[in-house]
């Protein structure tokens, strides 16, 4: 079937229609990943987004059952050069085609994922909406500039109550803003007590769980989105030993004092260097995210810039200058990705130890 491709600017693409057949829009985004498709289809921090890829062929090793980032997904759709009808891999349970179709998101193949790459690049994310192809284009146009899109992306993805993944290890309340499953399996890897705790948890309920420490989750949308994520880092901070990853990162520099901006176009692939300023060590990092911590707003805070991209320079990790808190802009949890930065769990691991130790002298 036909389906076409409205931007906010004007521009039409037409392709083929595939997986889900109803309409959707949303922000239109590009991640330079050559795999990972699965994956990215089911971060919750794609929630609402229409993703491109700009890799050419996609699907060709099917979905299997292992390798989501979540249960339900909440992209918006899915953009591609061309799609794999035909998955060869010994653990594809389905085609790229099927999974779409199963879970209601909208496809469209076919088109120049090149060009329309460079125009986000140039122009920045734009609004756009994926149309049966006999629309008028004009009309959905108009429609399409006075579409405000949602700012509640973080409360349609994160867990409405809170639940045990059980183990024997430190207890780690990780609360959720948009969780990907692979940092919970990391921390499961390390016998922790986890309990996942809904994003608007206070920082009271929190520290009633009795944590050895305190994870901030990823997640989708703008940081200042989620003003009861930031009271509660607020109350917690200095009280247990933290880690925060990506929209936790930039909640965690918020509450801090510190402030956050749009990126143009923002960082999505597996493939972006971060330099490590301590060690000098460079990691290839998977990323995810559309806004940054301004650098000039640390000033007057207490932090420390502890990695920066190597791409543009914006920042990629902080710490607290005086209490047990760090955090990182990318996915040390990898899914998908490289697997540089996965020692980042152990540090966190070692921390909470010596905090303990601190701590019954």
């Amino acid at each position: 079937m036909k389906r076409l491709l409205v931007l906010e600017d004007g521009t039409v693409f037409e392709g083929n229609g595939f997986g889900s057949e109803r309409d959707s829009i949303g922000e239109i985004v590009f991640n330079t990943g050559m795999t990972g498709y699965q994956e990215i289809l089911s971060d919750p921090s794609y929630c609402g987004q229409i993703v491109t890829l700009t890799y050419p062929l996609i699907g060709n090793y099917g979905i299997n059952r292992d390798d989501f980032e979540s249960i339900t997904p909440f992209t918006g759709g899915l953009i591609v050069k061309e799609h794999s009808l035909f998955p060869s891999n010994w653990r594809s349970g389905y085609s790229l085609d099927e999974y779409l179709k199963m879970k209601d998101i909208p496809g469209l193949s076919g088109i120049d994922t090149r060009k329309l790459t460079r125009i986000i690049r140039s122009h920045g994310t734009l609004k756009g909406a994926l149309i049966s192809g006999n629309a008028d284009p004009a009309e959905v146009l108009e429609k399409l500039k006075a579409v405000r899109l949602p700012v509640n992306q973080v409360e349609r993805v994160s867990a409405k109550t809170p639940y045990a993944s059980p183990g024997r290890g430190r207890r780690v309340v990780l609360v959720d803003f948009g969780m990907k499953h692979g940092i919970l399996r990391e921390l499961n890897k390390r016998h922790c007590d986890v309990v996942v705790v809904p994003h608007n948890t206070s920082a009271e309920a929190v520290l009633q769980l009795n944590p050895d420490g305190i994870m901030l989750s990823n997640g989708p949308g703008d940081p200042k989105d989620v003003p009861e994520g930031i009271e509660m880092i607020k109350g917690v901070l200095g009280k247990v030993p933290l880690f925060g990853i990506c929209l936790g990162h930039q909640l965690f520099a918020l509450a801090c004092g510190a402030d956050t901006e749009k990126m143009k176009f923002g960082h999505r692939g597996s493939n972006h260097p971060v330099k490590d300023l301590q060690s000098g060590k460079v990691a290839i990092t998977s990323q995810n995210h559309g806004y940054t911590v301004r650098e000039a707003s640390l000033l007057h805070t207490d932090l420390e810039v502890t990695h920066l991209a190597l791409n543009d320079r914006t920042i990629e990790g902080l710490k607290h200058n005086s209490l047990a808190a760090f955090t990182v802009q990318y996915h040390p949890e990898a899914s998908p990705g490289p697997e540089d930065a996965n020692g980042l769990f152990d540090e966190f691991m070692e921390l909470i130890e010596t905090k303990r130790k601190v701590g019954n002298r």
